[in-house]
């Protein structure tokens, strides 16, 4: 099945709307309690181990607090995910108000290189370091 730019955009819509709503929720709870005790990983959860992106909601709510170390020591996976909430909606706005396609462009070469195995061994390796990373914090 081929991915239109339309299906993307959609489904980018989406995942950022879910996003923004998420940390929302989470922003209120932290003010109302703890961080720590609000988990929100099935993975960590049903295994009681941390999965490699656990803390990223913890590091994205300490990117918007300016807390940039914190952030780095939650998850670094924060600073990409708060980067795509933030540019992502732009893009889309720009590509739908000029009438061009240049989002999905950038996905599809994005998605060929990574696809390349040169590309696919290093980019594992980093996902596995940073679960190691969780699980010898203890997320």
């Amino acid at each position: 099945m081929q991915l239109s730019s339309n299906r993307l955009y959609v489904m980018l819509s989406f995942a950022c709307l879910a996003g923004y709503v998420w940390l929302y929720l989470n922003l209120s709870i932290q003010l109302t309690e703890s961080a720590n005790k609000f988990g929100g990983c099935m993975i960590k959860h049903i295994t009681n181990i941390p999965c490699p992106s656990c803390g990223s909601t913890r590091s994205v709510l300490s990117l918007y607090n300016g807390e940039y170390l914190q952030a780095l020591y939650w998850n670094p996976f924060g600073f990409i995910i708060a980067f795509i909430m933030v540019v992502t909606p732009v893009w889309m706005a720009y590509d739908y108000f000029s009438k061009k396609t240049s989002l999905f462009n950038f996905y599809i070469k994005t998605e060929a290189v990574i696809n390349q195995k040169k590309n696919i061994i290093p980019l594992t390796v980093l996902v596995l370091m940073n679960w190691l990373w969780n699980i010898y914090k203890n997320l």
